[in-house]
């Protein structure tokens, strides 16, 4: 037998190394520092610094130093953290491969592979090295990520193979001929690693408002800069206030906080069994408005029994627990004699076992096969079947719809029944092939999933080299019908899916009545629904758009390209589609999806590699899991452009009072102040809002397809939040100006009054934002109703930014370089006051909000008059 023993393995393991890719050579940590401190924000920071040194004012340069390094530290910190959970999720889904080992197949991990290897390879593998082939039944290899062609490329013996690319049918066994950089994959690899693919829709929304705010914060920089000078200020003064104007107004925490998010929102659903191969699919996810999901294992447990026979002799009930090789069998003699025959053949037409393991008996293989290895056993009493000699195997195909294997000079063969069927009308009397019909629609009108089963005796010399030359003249023995339970979650997640306005079709190979009679079962779809049939579906896509884009409609019997199809006519119709997969043929369609789903338990290489998505359990509920997760996310992100936006107004109508004024009304807040407050106080809290969990009522509205920054936030935040948290800061400001005898039109207060009023106005301003990051944990409902402690990092975020505070007001060298001192007792209270003032006006604009909606629903309930 070809292979290698292990210790020959182990010497040339240590000869040739693991057969591993060659690791392109990661970007300089160096040069990733770098590039944080040299995008377009911070290279408008540098020169900011450079020009308030110049100015001779050290404070401001050293202050806006400090938000350029903070803010590049940070963001490489959590890009490095992204890189390791990715990495983190990536191992956690190892790379397996069946190789021959001491004469026997034994699964080991790809990277321990060495040239002289075999391996045993099957539909949906993928290739692990480049490898000769030595054996080969029916067997396609998907090339298309080396040659760009579509089309499986037919391999026979001698052929080769190369590392990467994937069976898409057969079978084969082949020789290791070369692991790791000498592959033919390692040429390409360098070059494929340097494309970058382009943004997504989230990276192009975020580039969007970057440069908006940026633009705005230089215009209106240079816009008071002229002010200041037409106002007599010094051209030194002038540049002040413009740079503080241009700082208030740029969310440095912006991009670090949003990858946190996603970030944050990978992690939840890796522990909740989805795991996420690309960080902006978390977002993505949250607007997804329709879902087609696969049968088998998604919907349903993937745990295949045998509970019924049908044979022309009579039908047996087979009544058996899992894959237990007992079980009681309720049928005639004659009846029973056939089902033997019948379960031996399609046994022998199957390679998948049952194994007895500590928990119990368990399916090693393909679940349906595995099922009709226990059907073998128990149709025998128990007794563990005779291992049938294969000499040529055809294995399944999406096209012949069957596998058959040649036994002794009998070809044995199984297969979906429109499949198998037809081949037998030379074989077997019309009767029996109409009883037969009848026993199909009675079994998949109750939820089983049904195979037939047949056999052939070939005429002693030369099998035929084709399927097809084989498979006819069949004699029919019977049908077996196969139950896979559903899963007990689906029927709550597709009420979550239908709360949430989305959509669910089931895609699926099975047959129509077989799949209709599960959808009915789990709630899918009510008696009568549509199912359609993938051989009759209409021919113009609009036409199959409109019959698909309903709820709880059954796709059957649906070939790869079809599947395709659907997604496309799907998303043509505006729809983000999620698509479930597991096979080598579904990665056409999971890759047209905005969402691949893959099922990482029971998926293939090529499904995970095309998928976004990879459900561990592959749980349909899962999926409504992820979509719940990917709406907070997206919720997460527009609650700290409000927290930061709404600061971002109280810290610009100190410049706008002052140039309105035209100088003489004196400024609350200097520019050091500014930064201190988006650095030192506002930061922590916006990064534990981007942590904010999903709300009970995430999934009680219809997916949002908005902008971040729309007109609801932008009329909250400068019609609401803003306003009022300017207010309480410029009253703070004033009372103490006015409480020590100043008055509009008068020469300015001395400068221990000015630094007490301005540092009323700073700790208003903290103490708002305070208030602010709890208002913002909802668009709709008041703190109060979230429960204050049901996000405990904004709780630790506060506590930090209260002792922040009392650090920026009563250490002395501080508050002093800050031009600030701490208030008295009436700038004290105004501050205090601006908690509940803000959460007041938040608390009328949400009720204000919820009425007009509500009037509006109503309205349109009741239809035109």
């Amino acid at each position: 037998m070809l292979g290698l023993s292990t210790d020959q393995a182990r010497e040339q393991l240590v000869r040739q190394g693991p057969n591993l890719l060659p690791r392109v050579r990661p970007v300089p940590r160096w040069r990733r520092v770098a590039a944080e401190f040299t995008h377009f924000f911070a290279l408008m920071l540098w020169v900011a610094a450079a020009l308030a040194f110049v100015a001779g004012m050290p404070e401001l340069g050293v202050a806006v130093l400090v938000v350029v390094v903070v803010n590049g530290l940070f963001s490489y910190a959590q890009e490095a953290r992204a890189e390791h959970a990715a990495a983190t999720l990536r191992a956690l889904l190892p790379s397996q491969v069946l190789a021959v080992r001491d004469g026997r197949p034994v699964k080991i991990h790809v990277s321990e592979l060495v040239a002289g290897d075999a391996v045993l390879l099957a539909a949906g593998d993928r290739v692990p090295a480049d490898v000769r082939f030595v054996r080969t039944n029916s067997c396609t290899v998907d090339e298309s990520m080396l040659s760009g062609e579509s089309e499986p490329v037919a391999k026979g013996p001698e052929d080769t193979g190369f590392g990467g690319t994937f069976l898409a049918n057969g079978d084969a066994e082949a020789l290791v001929i070369a692991t790791g950089g000498r592959t033919r994959l390692a040429d390409i690899a360098a070059l494929t690693t340097q494309t970058k693919p382009p943004p997504s829709p989230l990276n192009r929304e975020l580039r969007r408002i970057v440069r908006v705010i940026a633009l705005v914060a230089l215009a209106l920089g240079g816009l008071f800069f002229l002010v200041s000078l037409l106002t007599g200020t010094s051209w030194r003064d002038a540049f002040l206030f413009a740079i503080g104007v241009s700082v208030a107004l740029i969310p440095e925490g912006l991009l670090p906080t949003v990858t946190l998010s996603l970030a944050m929102g990978a992690q939840r659903m890796a522990g909740r069994n989805a795991l996420v191969r690309h960080l902006q699919a978390v977002e993505t996810l949250g607007s997804t408005t329709f879902i087609c999901t696969d049968k088998t294992g998604t919907l349903t447990q993937n745990r295949m029994s045998a509970v019924e026979l049908w044979t022309p002799q009579g039908s047996v009930a087979v009544e058996g627990t899992g894959y237990e090789p007992m079980a009681e069998l309720d049928g005639s003699p004659a009846a029973v004699a056939a089902g033997r025959r019948l379960a031996r053949a399609a046994r022998a037409a199957s390679r998948g076992r049952i194994v007895q393991r500590e928990q119990g008996w368990a399916a090693e293989g393909d679940p349906m096969e595995a099922a009709l290895d226990a059907l073998a056993h128990r149709m025998s009493g128990g007794a563990a079947p005779v291992e049938e000699r294969v000499s040529v195997r055809w294995a399944f195909d999406a096209v012949r719809r069957r596998e058959s294997v040649v036994v002794d000079g009998e070809l044995l063969l199984k297969g979906a029944p429109e499949g198998v069927l037809p081949l037998c009308a030379d074989g077997t009397d019309e009767a029996g092939i109409e009883d037969a019909h009848r026993a199909l629609a009675d079994l998949a009108a109750r939820g089983l999933r049904v195979l037939a089963v047949a056999r052939r005796g070939l005429p002693p010399g030369a099998v035929p080299e084709r399927p097809e030359e084989a498979e006819a003249r069949l004699e029919l023995l019977g049908l077996v019908g196969l139950h896979d339970p559903p899963r007990p979650s689906v029927p709550e997640a597709l009420a979550k899916a239908r709360g949430a306005g989305i959509k669910v079709a089931m895609v699926t190979g099975d047959h129509p009545a077989t799949a209709a009679a599960i959808a009915r079962e789990i709630g899918l779809q009510e008696p009568g629904g549509l199912v359609l049939e993938g051989h009759g579906l209409p021919a113009d896509d609009q036409v199959l758009g409109a019959l698909l884009d309903r709820d709880g409609v059954v796709v059957s019997r649906v070939s790869p390209e079809q599947k395709l199809r659907v997604a496309r006519c799907l998303q043509q119709r505006g729809h983000v589609l999620a698509m479930t997969g597991d096979g080598v043929n579904d990665g056409p369609a999971l890759q047209e999806a905005d969402i691949g789903v893959a099922m990482g338990a029971s998926g293939t290489d090529v499904a995970r590699e095309a998928a976004d998505l990879v459900l561990l359990d592959d749980d349909f509920a899962t999926i409504i899991t992820a979509v719940e997760q990917g709406r907070a996310t997206y919720a997460n992100i527009r609650r700290f452009l409000t927290y930061h936006l709404t600061d971002n107004v109280a810290e610009l109508t100190p410049f706008v009072i002052w140039a309105l004024s035209g100088g003489s009304f004196p400024l609350a807040l200097g520019v050091l102040q500014i930064l201190f407050l988006d650095i030192g106080t506002d930061l922590l809290p916006a990064l534990a809002l981007g942590s904010e969990p999903p709300g009970k009522r995430v999934l009680n509205r219809p997916p949002e397809r908005r902008h971040l920054m729309d007109g609801a936030l932008m009329r909250r935040v400068f019609g609401v939040l803003g306003p009022v948290e300017a207010l309480f800061e410029m009253a703070g400001f004033t009372m103490l100006l006015w409480l020590a005898g100043w008055r509009p039109g008068g020469g300015l207060p001395g400068p221990e009054v000015l630094a007490a009023a301005s540092g009323t106005a700073f700790t208003v301003v903290v103490l708002a934002q305070l208030a602010n990051a709890f208002a913002c944990r909802s668009e709709t409902v008041p703190p109060w109703q979230l429960g204050w402690r049901s996000n405990p990092l904004l709780l630790w975020a506060v506590g930090a930014e209260l002792l922040a505070l009392a650090a920026f007001l009563f250490v002395e060298p501080i508050a002093r370089m800050l031009g600030q001192a701490p208030p008295t007792l009436p700038g004290l209270l105004v501050a205090l006051l601006a908690i509940p003032g803000l959460l007041a006006a938040d608390y009328a604009y949400k009720s204000v909000r919820h009425r007009r909606s509500a009037a509006a629903g109503r309205q349109a309930a009741a239809g035109p008059r």
